[in-house]
């Protein structure tokens, strides 16, 4: 009975795995990563946002104007992530919600490494995703400048000829992110209480 008592979550735990696996909810009504573009022909700047399953805002001129340097189309269909994004968000809200009823320390800390495998694995995806994208080139293309290539930066800003791109998290991946930190953060509460039991 004790032994159990050890394993067990504290209810403060308990109570952030419950927040944390609510909140990726959001995935599905709110962008998770967007693209922005500035340039002086377009001061007030494009806008391309990454959903759960889909794309939205200047795609389409964004698309028109990379294809000039040889760039792909962008279209939704030369994403498969998309057709499988929505299983994984839905697995890891199960899980945290799984976390929740079984009440164990063992699964906080797979809960945890699933978030962060998940967050690492988008991220590698991504920069694969943008340097294909960004080195592919047609060599046909109006514009060709020898030695040039246009890989859209992973996080952060980047000059890209007269286009300064910039890559980054919104509002859907910041939820990830920041649920991410508080999982961890519930995890180490968890092992600092049970050291701490161990040493009294």
């Amino acid at each position: 009975m004790e032994q159990n008592m050890k394993n067990t979550l504290k209810p403060l735990s308990r109570l952030i795995v419950l927040i944390t696996a609510l909140a990726m909810v959001s995935a599905y009504f709110v962008p998770l990563w967007q693209i922005l573009m500035w340039a002086p022909q377009y001061p007030e700047g494009l806008e391309m946002k990454i959903w759960i399953n889909t794309l939205s805002g200047d795609v389409k001129i964004i698309s028109a104007l990379n294809h000039y340097i040889g760039m792909k189309h962008i279209e939704v269909t030369m994403f498969p992530e998309f057709k499988y994004m929505v299983y994984i968000v839905g697995f890891l809200i199960g899980f945290g919600l799984l976390t929740v009823l079984v009440n164990k320390r063992i699964f906080l800390w797979m809960y945890a490494l699933l978030i962060l495998s998940a967050g690492a694995a988008a991220l590698i995806d991504f920069y694969v995703w943008g340097y294909d994208y960004g080195h592919n080139l047609d060599p046909t293309a109006p514009i060709v400048v020898p030695g040039m290539s246009y890989q859209p930066p992973l996080i952060g800003t980047k000059q890209l000829l007269n286009f300064t791109a910039f890559s980054g998290p919104d509002i859907g991946g910041w939820i990830f992110m920041i649920s991410g930190l508080i999982v961890i953060g519930a995890l180490l509460y968890e092992i600092r209480v049970s050291r701490k039991k161990v040493t009294l």
